[in-house]
């Protein structure tokens, strides 16, 4: 898969394209590769297990599953094609598990034929899709284990792991994005190679340049302390939120992106503003109106072994940024700061407010500059056409 002929992917993808955050990394690879031939991103095979005592949350997720199905084969972006197959979450039942990868693959030929691909590179991002993924002609299996997706709640940790190891197994090569994850789990690859993320570099850093500002950004005029993306139980520590925000009630606080989470802690905190989920295209100019930018972690496995792309997002618009310690943020130390509990957050806010300028502000862009989804994405072809090369086609 050379970048001097065309490429060819097939992608299962770890998100639906047309309802999750555009800035995940299988999302901007493919997109990368789709300017140098056709990608065919496949939206994100069910994994959790059916849980009808999620209420009105579990019909959503249904509903909007099964729009996705409806939308069939599109060309969502030159050469980037999206489609949304037919499976069902019974991965933890061993026959109806073959029945539904075989119905899967079956699918996904027929994708593959209208759309001329006749021997792409395999890449799998979501473990559900391991059986049909090994099933189709390619000419390389790659595995994208950028997070521990059996942490991810709802799902069958047991299962995931299975699948995880089988993936790691078979793979022509397992991209990694984490130094912790990879030097635990790179000895049981056929061969491990650590990536990392990108980040719309020019995007995000020339939006301060645009004079244009959201019209629900406009009416603030209080220092911004801002987070982009989603608000989970698993990610987001929202009692530390809570209190951080009760402690600065001289600044706002402004959300954007969806929420899982309980809010209701935030009722009667005027100073907290929650706009929902904004297009990926709007965001470094709701970004850019940040005064400072936070990452208000969980301590837990998922952020143990986690390296949000916001981070160099933020970076790039040279926002100084407050996080909660994980290990991946050892190498960005000198450009975040870092807090533990909520006062020690809220002191790093009034900190970073008070020590910004133009040349700390210039030090965090340039601290980011040369890690774009293209030189990210240029990485990954080298590596793929060594694991070609060394005997598989």
């Amino acid at each position: 898969m050379s970048k001097s002929s065309e490429t060819q992917v097939v992608c299962f993808g770890g998100e639906d394209w047309w309802y999750h955050n555009r800035a995940h990394v299988d999302i901007q690879l493919m997109r990368q590769f789709s300017n140098m031939g056709r990608v065919l991103y496949v939206n994100s095979i069910v994994m959790r297990k059916f849980n009808v005592t999620e209420g009105s949350m579990f019909f959503k997720r249904v509903k909007r599953k099964l729009k996705s199905i409806r939308t069939g084969l599109v060309e969502a972006e030159p050469g980037f094609f999206v489609y949304s197959p037919f499976a069902l979450p019974v991965h933890h039942i061993p026959g109806a598990s073959a029945l539904n990868q075989a119905c899967l693959a079956m699918q996904m030929a027929r994708a593959m034929r209208s759309l001329g691909l006749s021997k792409p590179v395999i890449y799998v991002a979501c473990p559900a899709a391991w059986r049909a993924a090994m099933k189709l002609p390619g000419r390389a299996l790659v595995y994208q284990r950028a997070d521990r997706m059996e942490e991810y709640p709802g799902a069958d940790r047991d299962e995931v792991v299975r699948m995880d190891r089988a993936l790691k197994k078979a793979a022509d090569v397992t991209f990694f994005f984490n130094r912790a994850l990879y030097e635990t789990e790179a000895p049981d690859c056929r061969r491990a190679h650590l990536l990392d993320h990108g980040v719309d570099f020019d995007f995000f850093a020339s939006a301060g340049n645009d004079p244009f500002v959201p019209e629900d950004m406009k009416t603030f005029t209080r220092p911004v302390i801002g987070f982009f993306g989603g608000i989970d139980d698993h990610t987001s520590d929202i009692p530390l939120v809570a209190e951080v925000v009760r402690q600065r009630p001289q600044y706002d606080f402004v959300f954007i992106g969806g929420a899982s989470s309980d809010l209701s802690v935030f009722d009667n905190l005027t100073n907290a503003h929650f706009l929902g989920r904004r297009d990926y295209s709007q965001i470094p100019h709701y970004g850019k109106r940040f005064s400072v930018a936070m990452m208000p972690w969980r301590q837990n496995r998922w952020i143990e072994f986690c390296n949000p792309i916001k981070l160099k997002e933020y970076l790039a618009l040279g926002k100084p940024v407050v996080s909660t310690p994980f290990r991946e943020l050892e190498q960005y130390k000198e450009v975040v700061y870092v807090a533990g509990d909520a006062s020690t957050f809220a002191a790093a806010l009034d900190r970073a407010l008070a020590d910004d300028d133009d040349l700390r502000r210039a030090a965090r862009k340039a601290r980011v500059a040369r890690y774009t989804w293209r030189f990210q994405a240029d990485e990954a072809l080298r590596v793929i056409d060594e694991a070609i090369g060394d005997g598989r086609e």
